[in-house]
């Protein structure tokens, strides 16, 4: 059964470009890296030619699983969304209630998050905590050295 994702539009052309590309440059390619193995004589004991299929099978598999996400994601409108709990596309400002360290993040879909930009995934231990989560409230965070609580600061979009 596929799982629903929600994404930006943003996040959703940029998976709709990856797929376009895997279906015109890449499996073109492959295809021709085939044929030219196959020009070259007995297929039995032709490493290019097993290699150049495994490729393909590899790329097929990475296609096919592209489209089923595609064809089960949303693009979230972020305008009917309520400011005073945080969802996914919220710009949330957390605070370490241990060291008092403050930072915001954006939850994202996980095909969309991204560290450097600031962007986590809903599915991540923190952006799983966040969710549901009122400003002031305190959220319990699952992290591998244990429980770390962290209050909510401020919900933006």
């Amino acid at each position: 059964m596929s799982q629903i994702s929600y994404y930006t539009e943003e996040g959703l052309k940029k998976l709709k470009d990856e797929l376009h590309e895997m279906k015109t440059v890449q499996r073109p390619s492959i295809s021709k890296q085939i044929a030219e193995a196959r020009d070259k004589g007995d297929l039995s004991e032709n490493a290019e030619y097993d290699a150049a299929k495994e490729a393909q099978g590899i790329l097929e598999m990475k296609i096919s699983k592209l489209e089923n996400v595609i064809a089960n994601a949303r693009i979230i409108d972020d305008s009917k969304m309520d400011n005073n709990k945080v969802f996914i596309l919220s710009k949330v400002t957390i605070k370490n209630v241990k060291n008092g360290m403050e930072v915001a993040y954006t939850l994202v879909a996980e095909n969309e998050a991204d560290l450097k930009q600031k962007k986590i995934s809903v599915e991540s231990p923190i952006g799983k905590g966040l969710l549901g989560k009122a400003k002031g409230d305190i959220a319990d965070v699952q992290t591998p050295n244990g429980i770390v609580q962290f209050e909510i600061i401020n919900i933006e979009r």
